[in-house]
């Protein structure tokens, strides 16, 4: 699950929102020795590592009045996410285990462990509460018919540009390849990196080959191949590897990419040393509190026309099917789900909930309140999004996206090969 580590702190702190507050009960089938033991005012909850005490410290803030109105006991424990990797399924196995854990929301993750019948069908849940969840979110904790989790913040993954630099130098912001080509070479002579990038942690490669993909596959396009109809050794994937090929041999990406890691990548870009640079929503946060120039934020462009947003979902909660209060776990998730959890999360966190949340009077930066509008539009039948490859695909075929991003950048495989390497990574 390579999504940014500001994305998964932000999810962990989501969960444990919710770890302290309760509304309307509800229940469903299951239930019997998870965490909370047999005191119905108890629950444990098993969430990704914390890292920022500043956010903690607000978040305890805003958990007070939940806490007090719902008289649950939370007990909240925290792993590093490798480890939660190692240890989760033996954790839900476990009669002293969690009631409710963070996790993510693709079919390698969430979905595996709904195959494995450990975690609570939230089917009757959703009914009963009426949850507002955008469609295309609550298909991704949808598995076999059955919906297991409430999805987490929502991610897209797209081309910001320094809006006071293009403007200097006759710039629009790009809406083809062969503008964004042309955009490049103007920056790169006048002495600017075009394209942060920093690749050294493998996963921003990935986002590169979500963004190229989406625009120039389109959503019908994405589903196809991320399900296995389509081929990853097709023109369309060739041509994207190839696109960062060219990109890298022309110097657009900076010196030496897979050296650079994601801090130094976005550092570049904020310093004024890089005019654009190709990421994620979550970047919106930095860009508010470091940058003292604005942005503009649009879908990487596809070959012949405006591109789509690549969209996923970072982690979410989800309920231990073996829990013993699975009454009091709804209700945390009931909170997780309402507009007003969601407007503290857009004003706190920074980030994009999965359900439409109306921003007025809140304190938004302006760029994310565009951002939050156009994922609100696109996720309401206004248009297409795209798709996040990371968040869907299993950890092998990710680290074989990875690994042949990096190969491309390296010279060491051509993207044909890297893209046979794909389509045998995808039938393992």
């Amino acid at each position: 699950m390579r999504i940014s580590p500001k994305v998964l702190l932000g999810s962990a702190v989501c969960l444990l929102v919710t770890a302290c507050t309760g509304q309307t009960g509800s229940s469903g089938g299951g239930g019997g020795g998870g965490g909370g033991g047999s005191d119905p005012n108890t629950l444990r909850y098993l969430i990704e590592q914390l890292e920022d005490a500043d956010e903690l410290s607000r978040l305890e803030e805003h958990l007070a009045d939940f806490e007090e109105s719902s008289g649950i006991d939370v007990e909240v424990q925290q792993l590093d996410l490798d480890t939660m990797r190692t240890v989760l399924q033996t954790q839900l196995r476990s009669e002293d285990g969690p009631d409710v854990i963070n996790w993510g929301s693709g079919p390698g993750f969430g979905g595996a462990l709904a195959e494995a019948g450990l975690l609570y069908d939230l089917t009757g849940a959703y009914e009963e509460n009426g949850w507002e969840v955008y469609d295309f979110a609550k298909e991704r904790v949808t598995y076999d018919g059955k919906v297991y989790g409430i999805p987490g913040e929502m991610e897209t993954v797209g081309l910001y540009y320094n809006t006071q630099v293009l403007s200097d130098l006759g710039i629009q912001p790009p809406r083809t390849l062969d503008d964004l080509r042309a955009a490049c070479r103007t920056i790169s002579e006048a002495g600017l990196v075009p394209l942060a990038l920093g690749d050294q942690e493998g996963w921003p490669g990935g986002h590169l080959l979500s963004m190229a993909l989406s625009s120039s596959l389109g959503a019908d396009g994405m589903e196809a191949l991320l399900s296995g109809e389509g081929s990853w050794e097709s023109p369309e994937v060739v041509d994207a590897l190839t696109f960062w090929q060219e990109a890298n041999t022309n110097g657009w990406l900076g010196e030496s990419p897979v050296s650079v890691d994601y801090d130094t990548m976005t550092a570049q870009y904020i310093s004024g040393e890089a005019a654009m640079i190709p990421t994620g929503s979550w970047f919106v946060n930095d860009l508010a509190i470091a940058a003292d120039f604005e942005s503009g934020y649009v879908p990487f462009p596809a070959p012949d026309g405006e591109g789509v947003f690549a969209s996923g979902l970072g982690s979410g909660p989800f309920v231990a099917a073996n829990t013993d209060n699975p009454e009091g776990a709804i209700q945390l998730l009931d909170f997780l789900a309402s507009e007003e959890h969601g407007q503290w999360v857009v004003e706190n966190l920074q980030s994009i909930p999965a359900r439409p949340v109306d921003t007025e009077g809140l304190d938004v930066d302006p760029l994310l309140a565009q951002v939050l509008d156009e994922v609100s539009a696109l996720s309401e039948g206004g248009g297409e999004l795209g798709y996040n490859i990371d968040v869907l695909m299993p950890e092998a075929f990710n680290e074989a996206m990875f690994d042949g991003m990096q190969a491309v950048l390296t010279g060491q495989s051509t993207p044909a090969e890297v893209a046979a390497s794909l389509q045998a990574a995808s039938q393992q």
